[in-house]
C-alpha cells in the first residue's frame, strides 16, 4: 500500500446511539431516501464495511498488529470524484458532496451489496 500523505482522516467516534450509525439521506424529488426503508442484512453491510476498511490496511512494522484508516481510501474517493458521484474529496472538511448521479446509485447499491441474500427487499 502506498504511504499516506497529511490528508489522513483523524475522526472522531460517534456517539453510541442510531441515529449517528445509521444517517438519514436527504429526501429527494417526494420519494422516500431513509436507508432504514429497505431491508438490509446487517452481515452483508459489515462485511461491506469492512472490505472498504481493509483498503487502508498498513503495519507500523513488521509484527505489529494491522491497523486501518476510519475513513475512506483516497484512491476510491479520487474514482468516484472522476466518475462524477462525489464531490472534490480534497479539502479539510470530513463529509463530501454526494451528486446528483451518486445519489441516484444509491438504492440500487444498498440492495446489491447489503440487501438480503434472497434479493427480498420490502
Amino acid at each position: 500500500m502506498a504511504e499516506r500523505d497529511s490528508r489522513a482522516p483523524r475522526l472522531a467516534a460517534a456517539p453510541d446511539d442510531a441515529a449517528h450509525r445509521r444517517p438519514a439521506l436527504p429526501a429527494k424529488d417526494g420519494e422516500q431516501a431513509e436507508p432504514g426503508d429497505l431491508e438490509l442484512d446487517e452481515d452483508r453491510v459489515d462485511a461491506a464495511v469492512l472490505a472498504v476498511l481493509l483498503l487502508t490496511a498498513h503495519q507500523q512494522g513488521k509484527g505489529e498488529p494491522w491497523r486501518v484508516w476510519k475513513g475512506v481510501d483516497w484512491e476510491a474517493t479520487d474514482r468516484l470524484h472522476e466518475k462524477g458521484y462525489i464531490g472534490d474529496p480534497v479539502s479539510k472538511a470530513k463529509s463530501v458532496v454526494l451528486t446528483e448521479a451518486g445519489f441516484a446509485r444509491r438504492r440500487a447499491l444498498l440492495r446489491q451489496l447489503c440487501g438480503p441474500a434472497d434479493g427480498g427487499d420490502d
